[in-house]
Formats: structure tokens, C-alpha cells, sequence
């Protein structure tokens, strides 16, 4: 605004509201507001826009006229047929009217400039205002078909946020009231606020807009059918018998000549169709032979999705649904990354190999997700007939495909991502061996011609992409397993089930059992001390299980009004889920002889074994108990053999003929078995006898030779994660596992101090008190 003026022209105007930077183009009909334009041309250029509250009067005055208005320069005027004029405009700055003046023919008012009430500068919320409310406006552009695309793509270019609020403002179609309460506002962020809402609104109606139109046309399109159907069956009840065959039959003809399948297929229909045609329609081999072609017809023979090969996607993908498990995830992106070089290459059939609850099944939807294909889950637990693999033969009453071809049936394409769930558990009975039917599905060299006893046709599995999973190897026939990729999934460390708590299954449990993130808190220390005390498992849906108990009773809570927020802490926690359930067997506080610890392996993660010996009067003979497995039970005689051997020289005369021995494991009730635990035993039993006293904060595991050499054992991860656990500061294990040591987690081993043992006595000249 000039500086010391006040003073200008005045256009009121219907239904148009002129924002700051804004060009807009006027037609002027009345007199008044004609010689208010010449008289801006005469002087400055400058004029006064304020929209009228009332379009419809003639002769606004002060309280007909919305109090913030624009000053705008004048860039040109045009005389119009029939005493018309077009002006163009471009708005300068807002400002307030003061009063009105009549002047001659033409009004003029008093302003003053709108002062901003929020100055902002080029900080992140600016950056962040102006790019949320692009991404909103480019949602509105996509879906209002009128919007001049152009022009929103120059829009979308600005960076002042004031400008890109007035000139979306603008161009958007909404009710002037609505652009002028925009204009109005004193702040740039309440501008900015008040667009977002709006143009949130006018999104949420072009989408009720566009989904009554859908439902619209879908009706449309119903109705049509239904009613060329229903004029079918009028045509069908003229005659009785044969014709309702003949119509059906020339229904699957003409399906048959639209289906893209191989030669044998189209022949193959071709003389069903014909059998069809001749046998009655009352016939019960009528209703086989329908089934069979409608089988036919809607298999996808070369019907198949088109793989979408972006590594970083699926990566994305992977990170964003999985926590942790980064050998298996670089594993799958290596085969993604195989796919995209090589798209035409078979596929490795992965299997999948880890305890319950650690995520295969969801590694493999998000493979199928990633992959862009289609999932399919076949659950292959308990099944014992081989016609569950491979179909059963026509010849059957009820007969129909086996699980492989219903799960391409199903998926609707040739390439889908099969899931063939809890492979070790396949039985065999007198019916077959469902296990050798399956040598057959995962040999890429033969599932290309595989054969279903029911579509006796070759289907072509080449393109499927197998994953495989199991709990164990152990019961999976080795042919089977020669034919897979084993990728192995250990256990959750304490730290990654905290952050699969925290960041996964509790926003899902809180999100199933309707609470909102305010009424609902959950501290850290609560989380730990579920997976600690309340869940013992290598997996995490125990602890899911007890995260959505915590949930329910916070729901109830609330549902009864008894409680707002719930606010679940360590001091409450018992309140919610009870008294600990599980206890951590802590390492000793004092040195004692005949007690070691050793480390064991379950299916649900590691554990420690306290294994005790004592020594009495008696005969020699050994006792052992704890529900001992047979293998377990050889370790502990093999371990006193080669005690007995090296310690004979130093024990009085027939001191072992004099003696018993008891090795007992804590726990009774509860069955165990392994050699990992012969240099355990062999080391109680050393402390027992020589009387040497062990250090209560070692723990150790191993396999003991008959010649006192140490093995290799499997379940380190496991085992090193129960010694943590249970706050043991020095392990000892079998010098051959220490390629094992490199592939673990700084987490797993920090706080531990590793031992590597070649032969026993390199543990006992460390664990023995000295």
C-alpha cells in the first residue's frame, strides 16, 4: 500500500472473492462500479475488492460487505457490446475496511492493511505446512476430473506458502463464503489449517461421489444380467430333457474357445464336451463330467500376474513387517535379486526351518507381497493320503484335484506363491506316502509335466514359487529334504521380542481391541517383564497372547466405565496377568563340588541345566534320574568311564568299587535328552570326587568323548542367550563351534566371556576353584 494512503476505489462483487498474487478476470455491469475502474485507470490503478455477504443487493452499504477485502491493481480495462466492461485484476494485499464515501457516480472507501498475526520464517513447520498441503492438494486433482491439470501442476511448483494457500484458494471450486472466511483469518497457519480442512471435505464428497456412481453403474450392470438370464431360463423350460444338456454344452463350448491352455487341454475338452452333449442330464456321470470340464475351464493354464522385481521395495516391505531375522531377509532379497536378472530361471524351493511363532509363515506373504504375486497357504500338518498331494482318479465318488492344483485354482494364475506350511509333519499310512508325492511337486527338473490323478493333464509348476516351512529337519524324508534350501530361523533374543512388542503386536492388539493410543499405555518395563516371567518360547505368540490379555482387561475397564486411561507399569502388572509364571534359574552364589551348570537347547529357546552328582558308600553303581533320554543317559556313564580312568591314580585302592554314584538333573518331570551335556556331567562328576570345588558363574556344554575330547554342539545362540539370562559371566564351549561364535550378534555375546575347550581338562583348569 502507497505510503500515507488510504483512500481508494471501490468494487463490491457477487460470488467472487480476489486473493493477494491472484490475477482474475471481471465482467462489470453496474455504472458505479464502471466508473470506479476508469477513475483507478485515471489515477494509480489501485481499487478496493470486497465480496458482498448478499449477492443479490443492489447497493451494498458497510454491514452488507464482508469486513476484510483486497487491494488489487487494475491491468486493464475493456468496453463490452451492450454497455458492458471486462476488467483484469491482480490482488496486491489484504486489508480492512474502514468506512464508505459516495464519490460522484462510483464509491470510495477507507482501509487499513491486515496486519499478520503469526510471522513465520523458513523453518521446518513452514516446509513441513507446504508440502502436507500439496500432498493434500495433488489427492484433490486426482480425483476432480474438472480441475485444469496445468494448472495444478504450476501451483504445485510454488514455495511461499502464503501464495500457494491464496492461489489453491482461488481455483478450487468451493463457495465464496468459504474462500473469503480463508481471506479473513490473521494468521498464516489458521489459512493454512482452514484449506486443509476444506480441502479434506471436498475429497471425502468426490469420494462418496465416485463410489455412488460405482454402485450405480454395478446395479445397472446387474440388472441387465439378471435379466438376460432370466430370458435364458424362459427359452430352457419350453422343453424338458435333452436341452437343458445341449444349452450347457454350448455354454462350455464357447468357454472353451475363449481359453488360453495348451493343444492336449482344448482337445481334451473338446471330447468331454462331446461325452457331455450325449449322456443325459439326469445322469449321475452327467454331474462328473461337468465338474471335470468346469475344472478345466477355469484352471490357469496360462493365466499368470506380472512380477514386480524392485529389490528396493521388497526390502521395504521386509524391514517394515519383520524386525531382526537380517540372514533370512538377505537371503530372500538374493533370490528376489536372481529373479530380476534371470526372470525365466527356476525358482529355489526355500524351506523354512525355526521354532513356533518366529515369523515363517509372514516371511513368506511378504515374499508374495513383495514379488507382486498371488499367496497361497497349503497346510500340509497331518495329512496321510497321497490323493490329498496328487488328486484323486475320476473313477471316485466325490473325486476332485489334490492341493497343489485347488491352490493354482484358487490363486487364478500359474504363478502364484505356494506356502506349503508344516512340511516335517506329513504322516504315511496304508493310503501312500504323501512325502514322496511331494518329491515330485519340488524337483524343478519334473514339477514342469506334474500329473494330477483328477485333471490328468500335465500342469506346469515351473513357474510356482515354492516356500517350505517346518519346526525340525528331523522327521523331513531325506530325498525331500535333498530338494530344499534350508534357511534356518533361531530363536528372538530378549531385545528383538522387546522391539517386536513395542513396535508390532502391541499397536496391532491395541488397534483389535478398539483403544485409542491415549487410553492405553504400556511402559517398557512392563514389556520386559512379560517376556522375562510370564512367556518361555523361542517365538513370540505367547507373548502376543499375554499382550492382548493386557488389552482385554484395560477394555473392560474402560467399557465399564470403571476407568478412563489404563495405565499398565511393574508395580501393576500382576493385577493384569497374575503371578510369574516362568522363573530364571540364577547362577549359584557359592562355590560347591559335585554341582555345574550346564546349557541345553529346547523348542522353546535355551535353558540352563543345574546337574548334580553325589557320592556314597557302596558297590559302584550309578544312579541316574531326571527323566533322562537314552543318549543323555550313555553321556553320563561315558562321562564317568573317563573319570574313573583319569583320576584312578589319584583316589585311594578300589575306591570306585566301594562307592555309588547319583546324577540327578532338576526338573524331574520333564524329559531330557542330548549329548551336549557329557563334559558337564563329566565335570560334576570330577568335582565330586576329587572334592575340587566349581565356580558358581560358569556354565558350560559340549559332547564328551570316550578319550575326553570336546564336540561341537548346535544351539549356541540359544544356549549363550539362557546363560545371560541367568547371569553366568564365563561359558565353555567346544573349540570346534568357534566359526559359530563369528555369525552371532554383538547383543548375544556381550557380558559373556567364551572359553573354547578342546579337551575337558582345559575346562577344568579354569572352572575349578583354585
Amino acid at each position: 500500500m502507497q505510503e500515507n494512503k488510504s483512500k481508494y476505489p471501490f468494487v463490491p462483487l457477487r460470488d467472487v472473492v480476489v486473493f493477494p498474487g491472484v490475477t482474475v478476470y471481471l465482467e462489470v455491469a453496474r455504472d458505479s462500479l464502471k466508473q470506479a475502474f476508469v477513475k483507478a485507470m485515471e489515477e494509480d490503478r489501485k481499487i478496493i475488492t470486497t465480496a458482498q455477504k448478499n449477492p443479490n443487493v443492489e447497493n451494498p452499504g458497510m454491514d452488507d460487505l464482508f469486513e476484510v477485502g483486497t487491494l488489487a491493481e487494475v491491468k486493464q480495462i475493456v468496453r463490452m457490446p451492450g454497455q458492458r466492461m471486462q476488467a483484469v485484476i491482480t490482488g496486491l494485499e489484504r486489508v480492512s475496511l474502514q468506512y464508505l464515501e459516495s464519490e460522484e457516480d462510483y464509491l470510495m472507501t477507507t482501509v487499513q492493511p491486515v496486519q499478520e498475526a503469526d510471522e513465520l520464517s523458513y523453518s521446518l513447520e513452514t516446509i513441513a505446512m507446504t508440502r502436507g498441503l500439496k500432498d493434500i492438494f495433488q489427492v484433490y486433482v486426482g480425483l476432480n476430473k474438472k480441475m485444469n491439470k496445468k494448472v495444478a501442476e504450476e501451483l504445485l511448483m510454488l514455495t511461499d506458502l502464503d501464495r500457494l494457500i491464496y492461489d489453491i484458494t482461488a481455483n478450487i471450486t468451493i463457495n465464496y463464503v468459504l474462500k473469503q472466511k480463508i481471506l479473513s483469518q490473521e494468521s498464516i497457519i489458521k489459512r493454512h489449517e482452514e484449506l486443509c480442512i476444506l480441502l479434506n471435505r471436498e475429497i471425502g464428497i468426490m469420494r462418496i461421489q465416485d463410489d455412488i456412481a460405482q454402485k450405480v453403474k454395478q446395479q445397472v450392470e446387474t440388472d441387465q444380467r439378471e435379466y438376460y438370464l432370466r430370458e435364458e431360463i424362459k427359452a430352457i423350460h419350453k422343453e424338458l430333457g435333452q436341452e437343458d444338456a445341449v444349452s450347457e454344452a454350448d455354454r462350455f463350448e464357447q468357454k472353451a474357445q475363449k481359453l488360453k491352455a495348451p493343444k492336449k487341454v482344448k482337445k481334451k475338452l473338446k471330447e468331454e464336451i462331446g461325452r457331455f452333449r450325449k449322456i443325459h442330464s439326469n445322469s449321475s456321470e452327467s454331474a462328473v463330467i461337468r465338474g471335470y470340464i468346469e475344472t478345466l475351464l477355469t484352471f490357469p493354464w496360462k493365466k499368470q500376474t506380472k512380477e514386480q522385481l524392485d529389490l528396493g521395495r521388497a526390502e521395504e516391505i521386509l524391514n517394515e513387517k519383520h524386525y531382526g531375522l537380517e540372514k533370512v531377509k538377505e537371503r530372500i532379497l538374493e533370490f528376489l535379486a536372481v529373479k530380476a536378472l534371470k526372470p525365466d530361471g527356476n525358482s529355489p524351493i526355500i524351506c523354512l526351518v525355526g521354532p513356533p511363532g518366529t515369523g515363517k509363515t509372514s516371511i513368506a506373504k511378504s515374499v508374495a507381497e513383495s514379488l507382486g504375486r498371488k499367496y497361497v497357504r497349503i497346510c500340509l500338518g497331518g495329512v496321510r493320503d497321497e490323493a490329498e498331494i496328487r488328486g484323486h482318479r475320476r473313477t471316485y465318488v466325490g473325486a476332485m484335484p489334490g492341493r497343489i492344483a485347488a491352490g493354482l485354482k484358487s490363486a487364478g494364475v500359474r504363478n502364484p506363491l505356494l506356502l506349503l506350511d508344516e512340511i516335517d509333519k506329513l504322516g504315511s499310512d496304508y493310503k501312500g506316502d504323501p512325502a514322496s508325492a511331494m518329491l515330485e511337486v519340488l524337483d524343478p527338473e519334473q514339477n514342469k509335466h506334474f500329473s494330477d490323478h483328477y485333471i490328468e493333464l500335465p500342469i506346469d509348476l515351473s513357474k510356482v514359487v515354492f516356500i517350505c516351512t517346518a519346526n525340525t529337519t528331523d522327521t523331513i524324508p531325506a530325498p525331500l529334504l535333498d530338494r530344499m534350501e534350508i534357511i534356518s530361523l533361531s530363536g528372538y533374543t530378549e531385545n528383538e521380542k522387546f522391539h517386536i512388542a513395542k513396535e508390532h503386536l502391541l499397536p496391532k492388539q491395541r488397534e483389535e481391541h478398539g483403544l485409542k493410543a491415549g487410553q492405553f499405555f504400556v511402559s517398557d518395563k512392563v514389556l520386559v517383564n512379560t517376556i522375562r516371567y510370564y512367556t518361555r518360547e523361542a517365538g513370540v505368540r505367547n507373548l502376543e497372547r499375554k499382550l492382548a490379555t493386557l488389552c482385554r482387561k484395560a477394555a473392560k475397564k474402560i467399557a465399564t466405565g470403571e476407568a478412563q486411561k489404563v495405565r499398565v507399569t511393574e508395580r501393576n502388572i500382576k493385577d493384569y496377568l497374575g503371578k510369574e509364571l516362568q522363573r530364571i534359574n540364577l547362577a549359584n552364589e557359592k562355590p560347591e563340588s559335585g554341582i555345574v551348570r550346564g546349557l541345553a537347547w529346547t523348542s522353546a529357546g535355551g535353558d540352563t541345566l543345574e546337574i548334580e552328582v553325589n557320592v556314597m558308600q557302596g558297590s559302584g553303581k550309578l544312579e541316574l534320574t531326571g527323566k533322562l533320554g537314552d543318549v543323555m543317559q550313555e553321556s553320563a556313564k561315558l562321562a564317568l568311564t573317563y573319570v574313573k580312568s583319569v583320576t584312578a591314580s589319584k583316589m585311594e585302592e578300589e575306591y570306585f568299587q566301594k562307592h555309588d554314584f547319583h546324577l540327578h538333573v532338576p526338573e524331574g518331570a520333564v524329559p531330557k535328552d542330548g549329548p551336549s551335556a557329557g563334559v558337564t556331567m563329566a565335570t560334576a562328576f570330577f568335582s565330586a570326587i576329587t572334592g575340587e570345588k566349581i565356580l558358581p558363574e560358569v556354565a558350560m556344554t559340549g559332547e564328551l568323548t570316550l578319550r575326553g575330547k570336546v564336540l561341537a554342539i548346535g544351539g549356541l545362540k540359544e544356549k549363550l542367550l539362557a546363560a545371560k539370562a541367568a547371569g553366568i559371566k564365563k561359558v565353555f564351549v567346544p573349540a570346534e563351534n568357534k566359526r559359530d561364535i563369528t555369525e552371532l550378534e554383538e547383543e548375544v555375546l556381550s557380558g559373556l566371556e567364551l572359553r573354547y575347550a578342546k579337551k575337558v581338562e582345559d575346562i577344568w583348569k579354569e572352572a575349578i576353584v583354585a
